[in-house]
């Protein structure tokens, strides 16, 4: 299915060159928009902005840009990039982040809590602040956070993760709340276990997974492009009177409780699982 309810929006999709981020571009193109995706690596982004161009519209319709979002410069460029591209800015797909150092609490390692936070956290108030202003000239713009079911599930051991991610959804209501008289939107999606390159590193026969699978409702893992349908509706002119809301898109997971990622700490003994400090060899 194809449309053109997207025909002449400019759109910022973050972490657009794999996964749902290109999921999301995908689509946003596919039905009119101009889309500018931008990521840290340009052979991904590269090859998912020619995949893209092949399929719908050419290279009049998707351009990328390299872009750490916690570096305000390159965000701040990077915004402007698309606004021009896009011929205006509508709308802002803040998908870039990730998780990492998983371990404990009390095991955290600083630096890396740091990264997690900053890359979720920092990079999407910064695509907020520079946004802000382009999409307050248009039309109705709209802002979509990408969150996950970590922010108010419980995911044992993914450390800065969940704080990211409740992060994500404060600064989504707040920017609902503080930019609805300029008649700006701003959402979060929370994906549950959807396949992309990132998830490939849980075996399928793994205790993770088939704690996936039992906690699914509908009994399967998604699609990026389940997200990007989410994603799509919460830009376009149709969720006009939809602003500060987080919804799920899991497969019914969030109804039940959290993964269960405690195989992959096979090097954790349990009492240093449950508090107790590694013994110094």
């Amino acid at each position: 299915m194809t449309g053109n309810d997207l025909e002449g929006f400019g759109i910022l999709v973050t972490g657009g060159g794999t996964g749902i981020g290109k999921a999301c571009a995908t689509s946003l193109v596919r039905y009119g928009a101009s889309v500018t995706i931008c990521g840290r690596t340009e052979k991904r982004l590269q090859e998912a902005q020619e995949e893209i161009a092949q399929s719908y519209g050419g290279t009049k319709s998707i351009q990328y840009r390299i872009c750490d979002v916690t570096d305000e410069d390159q965000v701040k460029d990077v915004v402007e990039a698309a606004t021009e591209f896009g011929d205006g800015l509508d709308g802002v797909v803040a998908n870039a982040g990730g998780g990492g150092g998983m371990a404990p609490y009390h095991l955290q390692d600083l630096e890396e809590f740091m990264r997690v936070l900053h890359l979720n956290v920092l990079g999407t108030m910064l695509c907020v602040k520079h946004s802000v202003p382009f999409l307050r000239k248009s039309s109705g713009g709209s802002f979509v956070g990408m969150s996950s079911i970590a922010s108010h599930l419980t995911h044992l051991w993914f450390g800065a993760y969940p704080a990211a991610k409740a992060g994500i959804e404060a600064i989504m209501r707040n920017a609902a709340d503080e930019f609805g008289p300029a008649n700006i939107r701003f959402n979060a999606v929370r994906p549950g276990f959807i396949a992309t390159e990132i998830m490939e590193a849980i075996p399928r026969e793994s205790e993770v997974y088939q704690s996936y699978i039992d906690n699914t409702p509908l009994g399967d893992v998604g699609r990026p492009e389940d997200v990007a349908a989410l994603v799509k509706f919460l830009i376009s002119p149709n969720s006009q009177w939809i602003t500060g809301q987080c919804i799920n898109v899991d497969g019914g997971h969030s109804l039940r409780r959290g993964p269960q990622f405690t195989q992959f700490l096979a090097n954790f003994t349990d009492d240093q699982l449950h508090g107790d400090l590694p013994q110094d060899d």
